[in-house]
């Protein structure tokens, strides 16, 4: 019987100890994607308690508790802190074989010096221990201690970056801090927040925004700005599927003139809409050699009450089952067709799409290693199946060793600990190879693939080339 977390959890075989321990371990993070606060980390902000750091704002916690029953008041509610997280601790006996349960158990020894075990018999006592240690604990600190050499936040366009600018000029700070520019409300033309969204880009960039042509004009405009400001890559949430047809300017003003008067947008009209922007954007990415990131297959806001009660990203999302393997391949296509595809990483979030982009990707590659990617498992899949089924697409069709690795998608500091899962899970997937027969038994050139993984593939991947 192996012990709970112990030092060699996860890692089966002197391979995968060998590889975690002399390489693995070691090596910076750079996490590309993530929604950590830029003011947070500038103004290096303390919390008044672990409920404040662990369980506001993760949507990943509030749906465990909500399927044990627990009322919203605990949840994202006004409930004291110390009831939310007691209302917390006694959900933790009952996630065996949730990935949260390890992260859980991960983050308090990480960052809090923590063995016990969560549950209500130990609540008050972690808390209170956690929140003594909370009180020299800072952002920045967390980000130092999880050894993070740089990280890429999530930014509207209309953002004033104020706050990358400032970490910039920042010398006592020794991580990257970089914006990622997410044009999302852009491109959602069918959506309400579509019009409201624009105003605010007109004010930005200090002209109305009256038609297609200026709203390209626009966010040329906020890219070159992200650019100035130290941005390396785009990010796309693309709900539901990729969507795309190829269309003219002139059908695109037509569509845009539409939206404009608050006509509703039929489906090949989005389609056409959707595509052309996504097109050309990725000529802007391109030309400033930036990456993008294209996050595919959200089904969001299931809830309709809930949405209007808590608002969006509070846990009632899903995944999608949509095709969009054709459109997909048009829209890289069309970027390819006159060698303007930027360094592109494909993310699906229903698994069943990770052996189709997998193949897929190899049709649009070249020029630069691992060109096009195929992402680390997100959202529902950064769990030790969903990496491991994402490891295996990728070795089966393409080259595991160009892989960018792994990334936080999170809004708390206290979510690191997720790149030492992967890790070790990555280890012990590269091991078995190789205890098997089915590699060289060559150490040190596996390790140097292992640390290229954790964090030199992406380190070289992100520099604007």
């Amino acid at each position: 019987m192996k012990e709970f977390l112990s030092r060699d959890f996860l890692l089966d075989g002197e391979a995968a100890r060998r590889l975690y321990y002399e390489h693995a371990e070691k090596m910076p993070i750079f996490d590309f994607h993530c929604h950590l606060s830029p003011k947070e980390i500038y103004e290096d902000k303390t919390y008044r308690s672990l409920t404040e750091v662990w369980l506001g704002g993760d949507h990943y916690k509030w749906r465990l508790m909500r399927e044990a029953g627990v009322a919203e008041e605990l949840v994202t509610g006004d409930a004291p802190d110390r009831e939310k997280f007691k209302a917390y601790a006694a959900v933790m006996p009952y996630a065996i074989g949730n990935p949260i349960y390890a992260w859980t158990h991960l983050e308090l020894r990480r960052f809090f010096g923590i063995d016990q075990i969560l549950s209500p018999e130990t609540a008050d006592e972690i808390y209170d221990e956690a929140n003594e240690k909370l009180r020299t604990l800072t952002a920045r600190k967390m980000i130092l201690m999880s050894n993070v050499r740089a990280l890429c936040t999530t930014d509207d366009p209309v953002d004033s970056l104020e706050y990358h600018a400032l970490l910039a000029q920042d010398r006592s700070f020794p991580v990257e801090v970089h914006p990622s520019f997410r044009p999302d409300k852009a491109i959602k033309i069918e959506q309400e927040s579509f019009l409201p969204w624009l105003g605010e880009l007109s004010r930005v960039v200090g002209e109305k925004i009256d038609t297609y042509k200026k709203l390209i004009g626009a966010l040329t405009l906020r890219a070159y700005y992200f650019d100035e400001v130290g941005c390396v890559c785009a990010d796309h949430g693309l709900d539901g599927g990729v969507e795309y047809l190829p269309a003219t300017e002139e059908e695109c003003e037509r569509i845009f003139a539409k939206a404009l008067q608050g006509a509703p947008i039929t489906a090949e009209e989005r389609r056409k809409y959707k595509g052309a922007i996504l097109v050309a954007l990725g000529k802007i990415y391109h030309k400033l050699g930036w990456a993008q990131q294209y996050h595919i297959g959200a089904l969001r806001n299931n809830s309709a009450r809930n949405f209007r009660a808590l608002g969006p990203d509070t846990g009632f999302d899903a995944m999608d089952d949509r095709s969009y393997a054709a459109d997909l391949s048009g829209l890289l296509s069309a970027l390819d067709e006159t060698d303007e595809l930027p360094k592109t990483i494909l993310y699906p979030l229903n698994p069943r799409d990770q052996e189709m982009l997998a193949a897929l990707m190899n049709c649009f590659q070249g020029g630069i290693p691992g060109k096009i990617q195929l992402g680390s498992g997100w959202w529902f899949n950064d769990q030790k199946d969903g990496m491991q089924r994402q490891m295996e697409a990728l070795m089966q069709v393409g080259l595991i060793s160009r892989f960018v690795g792994m990334l936080t998608d999170s809004r708390s500091f206290t979510s690191y600990p997720r790149h030492e899962y992967f890790r070790r899970i990555l280890c012990s997937k590269l091991g078995a190879l190789l205890e098997n027969g089915e590699f060289p038994y060559d150490l040190d050139f596996v390790g140097k693939i292992v640390e290229d993984i954790c964090y030199n593939n992406a380190a070289a991947y992100f520099k604007k080339s």
